[in-house]
């Protein structure tokens, strides 16, 4: 077929070339050549008809893009920003990238965009990635227009505004960009720049979804788990965890291996969970470290082993996980999988603590009220009861009543007590 159409475009030039004075202006000959030079770059680099050639698409882009070519600068600033036939440079990709910016080439405008947000090739410049994203979106750039809004969402570079982010997201999304549909989903999920619309936000997940996006398939799962903008469905909430789960998104393989271990929408199966956790925890996925640690210490699904139990516990809590800085305290505080240290729980509930995690606040006074790992304090160990019992903590409460019927590091009330044994015998019935 490419054989026929190029025999037919021969023919009428020669038809017209025989009928015509057509002069061929150097800058004509030029345009063709660097044309010419572009296409055959954009063989050796796709492979299409010869042996797939980094190089060889480098040189070729390299005459084009020097002979003034905005879409053979931008190939070649990209060849430089992923070493591609050439060394790596950023320095190379912002200079070629640059030179089909300055034309107009909207791809370029984008890119050059990407390189000041994240410093590379020049210094990080906010500002100047805005501007430069803003005149690729005004193209109809629907990358660029994602981005832009993303600036605003975020504040960077300009004022933040959830307004005008939804104007550009809404732009891009309406072109089919899956990136732009996920932000504008999430958007309308949490009423930013809009009225809050989970069924808005389900219709734009879904798009994005539909395309293979990972992250939109995961929150729509979500959406099913929850029940939010759909009818409730854990099957369909496994369904769409599995797409992304499968394409080694990391929430989504946590979430799926929670499906798996409550039974939800799928056979209760702990082997299964435990699978699902391990593969998002060597991600780095903090959840799912804490998730497959509760599964080493109790047991399930795998031989019940501390030691590995702690392992994924530090990892996580190592993220700033409060669940698993808690319970990594608590490990220390009974020497389970580790030597037992009294002054390590304490430093573990305090991070959990200071999050305002309930049990480690309970915890955390337990170590002032009997000086453990910390000089005792009755009165640290009443602010720290407090704060747990405030937020529901039965063994807080009680412990809050202990001090008050006792008068340690309070004035002593009886009602007071009274009031809060009360409070965790009815979390207790």
């Amino acid at each position: 077929m490419k054989r026929k159409l190029l025999l037919a475009t021969l023919t009428a030039s020669i038809v017209l070339s025989g009928c015509s004075n057509t002069l061929v202006t150097p800058e004509i000959a030029k345009h063709n050549q660097a044309a010419s030079e572009y296409n055959l770059a954009n063989n050796y680099y796709y492979g299409d008809g010869v042996i797939q050639n980094y190089s060889k698409a480098v040189d070729l882009y390299r005459k084009s893009a020097e002979l003034g070519h905005a879409s053979a600068q931008t190939y070649l600033g990209y060849m430089y920003d992923e070493g591609l036939g050439v060394k790596q440079s950023d320095y190379e990709a912002v200079n070629w990238y640059s030179k089909a910016a300055a034309q107009g080439y909207a791809q370029a405008q984008y890119n050059l965009g990407v390189m000041y947000r994240n410093g590379h090739g020049v210094a990080l410049n906010y500002s100047a990635a805005v501007s430069w994203y803003r005149k690729a979106a005004e193209q109809g750039y629907a990358e660029a227009q994602t981005s832009l809004g993303y600036m605003y969402d975020k504040g960077l570079g300009l004022t933040l505004s959830h307004s005008k982010a939804l104007i550009w997201y809404q732009e891009a999304a309406e072109q089919g960009y899956a990136r732009a549909q996920i932000n504008l989903g999430w958007m309308y999920e949490e009423g930013l720049g809009v009225e809050q619309s989970y069924s808005d936000a389900v219709n734009w997940y879904r798009k994005a979804a539909g395309q293979g996006y990972a992250l939109a398939q995961n929150n729509l799962g979500v959406m099913y788990e929850e029940g939010l903008g759909v009818e409730q469905s854990y099957s369909e909430a496994v369904n769409w965890y599995r797409k992304a789960a499968e394409q080694g998104n990391a929430r989504a393989q946590n979430n799926l291996g929670v499906m798996h271990e409550y039974g939800q929408g799928v056979a209760q199966s702990y082997s299964e969970a435990v699978n699902w956790y391990r593969k998002a925890s060597e991600k780095g996925y903090t959840r799912a470290q804490y998730n497959l640690a509760l599964m080493y210490r109790h047991g399930h699904g795998v031989a019940k082993n501390y030691s590995k139990a702690v392992n994924w516990y530090q990892k996580s809590a190592g993220q700033g996980n409060a669940c698993a800085q808690s319970n990594l305290g608590y490990m220390y505080a009974e020497g389970f999988g580790v030597t037992r240290s009294y002054s390590e729980a304490v430093s573990w509930y305090r991070k959990a603590a200071e999050q305002g995690h309930a049990m480690a606040q309970n915890n955390l006074g337990f170590m002032y009220d009997e000086g453990h790992g910390v000089t005792q304090s009755h009165g640290d160990a009443l602010n720290w009861y407090s704060k747990a019992a405030e937020q529901g903590n039965s063994e807080a409460q009680f412990s809050l009543g202990k001090m008050y019927e006792h008068g340690l590091g309070v004035t002593q009330s009886k009602i007071e007590a009274l009031t809060w044994y009360r409070k965790a015998a009815e979390k207790t019935l």
